[in-house]
């Protein structure tokens, strides 16, 4: 191809995805950045619990990627991914319908000499059954919503219950004690407490509404400090969650959950965030995968295809300093995101990139245990220490790493204009979203 128009064609616009773009296309324009993906706008993952709880508007909060485009100077292709052939380098794309199915943008090929593969994770069930028909997976704004609507109807049908069936409870389970779970806890437990100010004056959250979070491992944010994870479980039974660890869910049901020694745990609502799997499609390109689907890739972050990185949740990449795998969190993204761009920058300009290996510098870890609460670990990459944090502060810092994402997007002058905006939203918005 000619090396004057070399194309970078990112698959895959989460929080590395869309920064990796942004970032190049504002240093080589939209002719050698594009941008692929199903969805017309982007909202950062890790704030998915709040959309689902309704404490966070989508429409308010979703960046348009063609207004992204237009900013940033990468090239935005809406669609979803077909197939690749690897060898003609050619990226085929399916037909986009609207709601009523007339064809939008016909199916389409994109040639690229380099692909990269940010197409994230989504939840996975391990084969448990009844879990794709009964549990809702925050895996994407849409379920998200999808989890919002069904929460406010559910509400409304406790209120009512409770008249006709004295000690009725609205039951919602949670499976797995992870982040997500953790800050779904917590988001619900505030998002419910509002229910009266909305019209649901016979609906008491602190006795009406019961969370259940059910944890395999022994310990909720298991992968995280021991000692963040017993705070984190501390706030949220003094506020009223049902923490169990050690429960491994065997079936799911319309109403409730089933461990494997036959306890029925009322839900009915039900999130499933336990544990992550890639695109089941990444492991039909012929290219390396582990057994969750991810692209295996080298200290380079490329794949056994030397013309396709991968970056993210759907990566396996070592740890240089650890023996284990680099885990699926924001911040790996973020600075593999970094990293990309000095080897991309070298392939658009015609040069063989150098031969560097991705080093991880883990910052720790944060999560938001409702809007005034939080844990925290923070990692002192110079002296060597951590610190732990929790309070106010932690939460504050919690709300950092969003603008700082939308910083590495939008740039310093936007994001503290979006920032002083959101603001005053909040002071004229309701706290919870409603319709």
């Amino acid at each position: 191809m000619n090396e004057q128009a070399h194309k970078v064609v990112i698959v895959g616009g989460g929080a590395g995805g869309l920064e990796l773009a942004a970032k190049l296309g504002r240093k080589h324009g939209p002719a050698h950045v594009l941008l692929v993906d199903k969805d017309g706008g982007h909202i950062w993952k890790p704030s998915l619990h709040e959309v689902a709880a309704g404490t966070l508007d989508i429409h308010r909060e979703s960046l348009s990627y063609f207004m992204l485009a237009k900013d940033c100077g990468f090239t935005f292709i809406y669609g979803e991914v077909q197939a690749i052939d690897r060898e003609a380098r050619l990226l085929s794309l399916k037909p986009v319908f609207s709601d009523t199915q007339d064809e939008v943008f016909p199916a389409r090929s994109i040639a690229y000499d380099t692909l990269v593969m940010a197409v994230g994770s989504k939840s996975n069930f391990f084969g448990t059954p009844g879990a794709a028909e009964f549990a809702i997976a925050l895996d994407s704004t849409n379920e998200a919503e999808r989890f919002r609507l069904r929460l406010l109807h559910q509400l409304v049908l406790a209120s009512r219950r409770k008249a006709a069936q004295p000690g009725y409870k609205l039951n919602i389970g949670i499976v797995g004690g992870g982040a997500t779970g953790v800050e779904l806890a917590a988001e619900l437990l505030e998002a419910c407490a509002d229910a009266s100010f909305y019209g649901l004056n016979d609906l008491d959250p602190a006795s009406d509404i019961r969370i259940t979070l059910l944890e395999g491992s022994p310990r909720i944010l298991s992968a995280l400090p021991e000692k963040m994870s017993a705070a984190a479980q501390k706030l949220l039974e003094s506020r009223g969650v049902v923490v169990k660890t050690s429960v491994r869910v065997s079936s799911v049901e319309t109403d409730a959950l089933i461990d494997g020694e036959g306890n029925r745990y009322p839900a009915d609502l039900c999130v499933w965030a336990a544990g992550i799997e890639a695109p089941a499609w990444l492991s039909r390109l012929g290219l390396e995968v582990n057994r969750i689907n991810q692209l295996v890739v080298d200290s380079n972050l490329r794949s056994s295809d030397p013309a396709i990185y991968a970056l993210g949740d759907c990566a396996q990449a070592s740890w240089l300093s650890e023996d284990r795998p680099l885990p699926a969190r924001a911040q790996v993204a973020h600075q593999q995101a970094n990293f990309l761009m000095d080897t991309l920058s070298d392939r658009i300009n015609g040069r063989q990139p150098q031969d560097r290996a991705f080093h991880f510098r883990d910052y720790g870890s944060l999560v938001s245990v409702g809007h005034s609460k939080g844990v925290g670990n923070l990692m002192g990459v110079l002296s060597g220490k951590s610190w732990f944090v929790e309070g106010l502060l932690a939460r504050l810092m919690y709300m950092s790493l969003h603008l700082m994402h939308h910083w590495a997007v939008l740039g310093p002058v936007r994001t503290g204009t979006l920032a002083i905006g959101r603001l005053f939203m909040k002071r004229a918005a309701p706290r919870v979203k409603l319709h």
